[in-house]
């Protein structure tokens, strides 16, 4: 998978916050949290934080114009001073911008893309016209943790967005948590309740297995599913999938399961991991039916490993589209073999 990679993030780098899908980052009762992750972009990881200039008219306005969010994500491509664009949070309807959007301007404009769920969109967009970018962290959620952005968050994004070196071992977090406090101000110095992580779970395989990184959400990459930007070629990747705090029923996840089979995604990949679900509910019922509906298709050789933290729970580290990663279900472990970026 070629794709042009995104140069590193360097101390005082200007960066672009953004809201794609829904708008609550402008809204009047959420917009402390929204300061509150621009805080710690800033003093954290030394970075110059910059709005694009429509994602903070909050929800009805963004939910009536997705017009204007594509037009804040084309425009943050063709500012030279923006180094990377960060998405406020996810949603349910990115894929609303499509009609929007010049991929070509993606293409000739490379830089650094962030975020999770429903950004999944946007991660597409930047495959389709050929960049890399980012699954991991958002503005709202992990950066405006209470308290403190988790230090394993932190870590995987220096390690995946500012360093030069491979980014090696993705440990498993020891911590996790999902638990929901309301976002309000009184709360910002409450911390969430973290339970204990039993690491990754092997599932099924042997040996080890090699390829590029390809997948997201999978509630919004079924919406993705016959459009411009779903991927054509799945062939020799490691696949990563997650679902979102909607927790869909096993019996939806094996249907979406089952017509990656009936397009010969599951037949040609490499590997599988699977995240943490939201709460951990329906782990259990989710694991199974991926061992189903591989030995469906004839994979039972697949390896696949589980309870992965990078999607809809905390904290979580960084998967950079189509990096190369390895699988050795031996020592059930993931390990991405290059860098995150690109030094110069």
């Amino acid at each position: 998978m070629e794709l042009i990679i995104p140069k590193r993030l360097k101390e005082n780098d200007v960066v672009a916050t953004i809201s794609l899908s829904w708008g609550g980052a402008g809204d009047e009762d959420i917009l402390w949290r929204y300061h509150q992750g621009v805080q710690r972009l800033e003093e954290e990881f030394s970075l110059t934080v910059r709005p694009m200039p429509n994602s903070l008219k909050g929800t009805e306005y963004l939910y009536k114009h997705p017009e204007k969010r594509a037009e804040d994500l084309m425009q943050a491509f063709l500012d030279p001073e923006i180094k990377a664009i960060i998405c406020n949070i996810g949603g349910e309807e990115s894929i609303r911008l499509l009609p929007y959007l010049d991929l070509s301007v993606i293409r000739e404009n490379p830089k650094i893309v962030m975020g999770y769920s429903d950004s999944t969109i946007v991660h597409l967009c930047c495959l389709t016209a050929g960049i890399r970018s980012y699954y991991g962290p958002s503005v709202l959620v992990e950066f405006a943790e209470n308290v403190e952005i988790d230090p394993y968050t932190v870590r995987w994004v220096k390690k995946s967005l500012f360093g030069s070196e491979p980014m090696g071992l993705i440990e498993a977090p020891s911590h996790w948590t999902s638990e929901h406090l309301p976002w309000e101000e009184k709360n910002r110095d409450t911390r969430r309740r973290m339970e204990s992580n039993a690491g990754y779970r092997l599932l099924q395989g042997t040996g080890s297995v090699q390829g590029p990184l390809l997948g997201g959400c999978m509630e919004v990459l079924e919406m993705a599913k016959g459009t411009e930007i779903f991927p054509k070629d799945w062939t020799g990747c490691i696949l990563f999938f997650e679902t979102s705090e909607d927790r869909p029923e096993p019996g939806l996840v094996k249907a979406w399961l089952r017509n990656y089979a009936a397009l010969g995604i599951l037949q040609g990949a490499a590997g599988l991991l699977f995240a943490k679900p939201y709460g951990q509910e329906h782990q259990e019922e989710y694991h199974q039916a991926i061992l189903q509906v591989l030995a469906e298709c004839g994979r039972e050789d697949m390896p696949v490993l589980g309870n992965l933290c990078y999607g809809h729970t905390e904290p979580m580290c960084i998967l950079p589209y189509g990096a190369l990663a390895e699988i050795d279900c031996e020592n059930k472990t993931l390990k991405i073999l290059e860098p995150g970026v690109a030094d110069s």
